[in-house]
């Protein structure tokens, strides 16, 4: 149909069409538009799409009209063809489509969901019921996609379908979480109390996500009880009527409660099972933001690498399915990653692009997150200026929603502000109100505790200062007592870092040496020492005291005891006779050369001149400011004398210290030698080596060494259980270099299919003094207790042998820490076994960390991937020296030596360095 008015000598036509699927028909037909524009007709966007052309000349002349009136015949013609076939080729089964576009949905396919739910409410326009239902899914689109305001719009194009409580339950639902999101809390509440008289008469399945949009607005009006009330109301009603999208949506709601109420762990059980209800009906958008909190769970533990993991695959799914919303809240919690590993540049693009995206679809909350955090980050960047104008904007967002739970934040960043431009009135009334809240929640409580003491201090009210300090410390310890699993509390130490690190740099500055020791040991290997029983779980903020040169005259030593701070660290040299404190440079500082040396070491470069500077420049900075406390010499026979433990920190974990580069100073020759130039040797050859988490784990460990050769349990020769983990051609020399060190009668063996998991499990490892593995092994660095040993792969009891559990092959740290041990020691032949990552406070955790938690006195294990050629001849020795009556540390540096000094390849770190002695209870 063409309509028109003369205008001149050009006409402004008009062409209506009735379906949106013969779209690119009529566009071939007529011609593009190039100026359209959609015009309700009444029906809420379910209508038709007039487009207007005006560059169109009307015909003139006879001729030209003839052609114009044929051509607009064909038109005509092929129009009413089209719509017949369409009309009998389209299956009018709208069930069948809406299941369709709801599964699009469930998917997180969006974009398409919403298109083909306006295209099918077109289609359906003459069946009211029909056409709602489309709507609606429409309108849950747009909502998951964050265009709040599109889907509230939709939805109010028409009359409520109020005879109808089936349609009217899901279009107020939606309705009311649109303006709960957008902090319309009255409207909302409006829509949502409706819904709910709705629900009285009616049995609708809607009815459990009414619960679940009611939950939403009490959590958006920081109602945490109600919330949480509304939440196991909806996934109690899920579960009885069997409905799996709405127990996950329920699981991932109850998550993030937890998460927002600093109940991390258990944040993390919910969601996960949030995730795998979504995961198994295929709910992809569900999926994304149960990862999303998941990501931010862990951020809130303190680990930022698997955070940062889970929130970069979100948000690239997240852009991927077009969810603006949850878009750009993990570019938020990018952000918050990227400013505490320092990496403004990045912080702040992700900052940036989070608001931008947040003002687009209006997400106030949203809105209000990136600019406090924005707020920091100025702050931190020393841009005042901007840190102030981001807070005010923060606070008058919280202030306008009546939300007094989100003042608190930028309140504290506006009490940093005055403390750096010296309001002390003011920093301290804005720290003081924040500490005092009584929903203050506990991470902001020790935050503006610990800027407290800092101000204190600052102004030299030293005893204040100190009360602050220990008050942020029980505050933490506090919240850490309440989580439940190991896999939290190993992260969380990292929470406290500046707390820890802000009072022992006090204590220093205080002459409190002895004391900063005290703290600074109750810092370490926490979660260890709880697991062995040497530390109750503190509530509270309450080292014991410690004698340091008992414990050193106890381990037979001199301890060189490690801290790392971003602007000082320190070292504490302890003999059983003397205590002493050095300053060390910064931990940023450390790091470089550790990372390079230890790089250079692995690729065999170790003899470069960066390498060697590296070794001897670490030397330096590291051992040689305790010179004096150090021991002057070691002979061969006397292998006592010499031990020096370390207590490592940070970077540090990853260091062999033996490999240090030593150099013999022209004054140091003996006499009659001609002096020289300064020759250079790795430490090993001066001392005896071994690592400690902690000094109360030295102090408990067993100084008295079992001489004989004990018994033995020996596993490896596995059969490959996967491509990954071929055969290891040398595993069987190796296990005969060692079984000849015992008698029959003390060895039990497993090898080839024997070697597996099940097999350790069931030996009664805690009857043996001596467990070596000779394997494979895998260091996950995103959860260390998935660390594990590969053995031979364990035949499921109830498949008669064919077959076998996928991973029945890993011997995982976790489960190696459920069965107590009493050995000598235990070695773990196999790479990186000693961990890929070290926690703060924690040290390295892995496999070595899981046998030392099991109650091993030692363990012996790799830094970095071992050489299958070379460690059979170095544990060929090490049991040599054992069946001599060495203790470990001895026999294992004996060893190493003679491969340092063999001439051959072998004499170069990477084979001999990987393996460290770590010294249990």
């Amino acid at each position: 149909m063409l309509i028109g008015e003369q205008l001149g000598a050009y006409r402004s036509r008009r062409i209506v069409r009735p379906y949106r699927r013969s779209a690119r028909l009529w566009q071939s037909l007529i011609g593009q538009t190039d100026s359209a524009s959609r015009l309700p007709s009444g029906d809420g966007g379910c209508g038709y799409e007039i487009f207007w052309r005006r560059d169109c000349p009307w015909p003139n002349r006879q001729g030209e009209w003839e052609q114009w009136s044929l051509n607009r015949r064909i038109i005509v013609g092929l129009s009413f063809l089209l719509l017949a076939c369409v009309s009998s080729c389209r299956n009018d089964n709208p069930q069948a489509d809406f299941d369709r576009i709801n599964k699009a949905l469930l998917h997180g396919n969006l974009k398409q969901a919403r298109d083909e739910a306006h295209r099918e409410c077109q289609w359906f326009r003459s069946s009211r019921e029909w056409a709602w239902k489309f709507r609606t899914l429409e309108a849950r689109a747009e909502i998951h996609q964050g265009l709040y305001e599109d889907a509230l719009n939709l939805l109010k194009s028409e009359p409520l379908p109020s005879d109808q409580p089936d349609l009217s339950i899901p279009i107020l639902t939606i309705i009311g979480e649109a303006n709960a999101l957008t902090h319309n809390f009255s409207e909302a509440e409006r829509s949502l109390n409706e819904a709910t008289k709705f629900c009285t008469a009616s049995a609708s399945t809607s009815c459990g996500y009414v619960l679940r949009e009611r939950g939403v607005l009490a959590g958006e009006r920081n109602q945490s009880l109600a919330a949480d009330r509304l939440f196991a109301e909806s996934l109690a009603f899920a579960r009885s009527r069997g409905d799996a999208l709405l127990t996950s949506y329920a699981l991932l709601s109850l998550g993030y409660r937890s998460l927002a109420e600093g109940r991390f762990d258990e944040s993390i059980d919910r969601s996960e099972a949030g995730y795998q209800a979504a995961k198994a009906i295929g709910a992809q958008r569900i999926e994304l933001v149960t990862q999303s909190n998941l990501g931010w769970a862990y951020y809130k533990l303190g680990d930022s690498e698997k955070a940062l993991q889970l929130s970069e695959e979100a948000e690239e799914l997240a852009s991927r399915l077009g969810v603006v919303s949850d878009q750009e809240n993990l570019l938020t919690n990018i952000g918050y990653i990227y400013m505490d590993e320092r990496e403004f540049d990045l912080a702040a693009q992700s900052f940036q692009q989070a608001l931008g995206l947040a003002r687009r679809i209006n997400a106030k909350e949203d809105i209000y997150n990136a600019l406090r955090v924005m707020a920091r980050l100025s702050l931190q960047t020393g841009d005042l200026a901007d840190a102030s104008h981001d807070a005010q904007q923060a606070l008058d967002l919280a202030r306008q929603d009546g939300n007094h739970l989100d003042e608190l934040y930028p309140t504290l960043v506006q009490g940093q502000i005055a403390a750096r431009r010296g309001d002390t009135n003011a920093a301290e009334g804005a720290f003081l109100q924040v500490e005092r809240d009584k929903i203050c929640p506990v991470f902001l409580k020790w935050e503006a505790e610990r800027s407290l003491a800092r101000l204190y201090e600052d102004e030299s009210q030293f005893d204040s200062a100190e009360k602050e300090y220990r008050t942020a410390l029980t505050t933490f310890e506090t919240a850490r007592s309440e989580l439940q699993h190991v896999d939290s509390r190993l992260p969380f130490l990292s929470n406290a870092s500046r707390i820890y690190g802000g009072y022992l740099h006090f204590l220093v500055t205080q002459n409190k040496t002895a004391e900063a020791l005290q703290v600074a040991d109750f810092n370490r290997a926490r979660t260890l020492k709880e697991g062995l029983g040497m530390l109750p779980q503190a509530t509270s903020f309450a080292p014991e005291p410690l004698n340091a040169q008992q414990i050193a005259r106890h381990a037979g030593g001199t301890i060189l005891f490690y801290w790392l701070g971003e602007e000082q660290s320190y070292l504490w040299a302890i003999t059983p006779r003397k205590v002493g404190l050095f300053q060390l440079p910064p931990a940023a500082e450390i790091k470089t050369r550790v990372e390079r040396y230890r790089k250079a070491i692995i690729e065999q470069r170790e003899s470069t001149p960066t390498a060697s500077d590296d070794g001897a420049a670490l030397y330096r900075i590291l051992v040689e400011p305790a010179k004096d406390l150090l021991p002057k010499d070691i002979s061969s026979k006397d292998t006592e004398s010499g031990k020096v433990f370390i207590v490592p920190d940070g970077i540090l974990n990853s260091l062999n210290f033996e490999t240090l580069l030593v150099s013999r100073s022209p004054g140091e020759t003996k006499k009659g030698e001609i002096k020289r130039e300064p020759k250079q040797h790795y430490w090993i050859e001066d001392v005896t080596l071994s690592s400690a988490g902690s000094l109360r784990i030295l102090q408990a460990s067993n100084a008295a060494h079992r001489k004989g050769a004990g018994n033995l349990l020996l596993f490896g020769d596995a059969i490959a259980a996967s491509e990954d983990f071929p055969q290891l051609p040398k595993a069987a020399i190796e296990m005969e270099s060692i079984k000849k060190h015992f008698r029959p009668a003390e060895q039990q063996v497993f090898a080839r299919d024997q070697a597996n998991p099940t097999a350790y499990l069931a030996s009664k490892p805690e009857r043996f003094s001596y467990i070596h593995f000779v394997a494979h092994g895998t260091a996950s660095r995103l959860s260390p207790l998935d660390s594990a040993i590969v053995l031979s792969r364990a035949l499921s009891k109830d498949s008669a042998g064919e077959g076998a559990d996928e991973d029945s092959f890993k011997l995982y740290a976790r489960d190696i820490i459920r069965y107590p041990l009493r050995a000598e020691l235990v070695t773990i032949s196999t790479c990186r076994s000693a961990g890929e990552r070290a926690y703060s406070g924690e040290g390295l955790v892995g496999l070595s960390w899981a046998f030392v938690r099991a109650g091993a006195h030692h363990v012996i294990g790799a830094l970095w991937d071992v050489s299958d050629t070379s460690t059979p001849q170095l544990m060929d020795e090490l049991y040599g020296g054992l069946k001599k009556g060495e203790p470990p540390d001895a026999a294992l540096r004996n060893a190493k030596l003679t491969l340092l000094r063999s001439g051959a390849s072998f004499r170069k770190p990477f084979f001999w360095a990987p393996f460290q002695l770590y010294t249990g209870s």
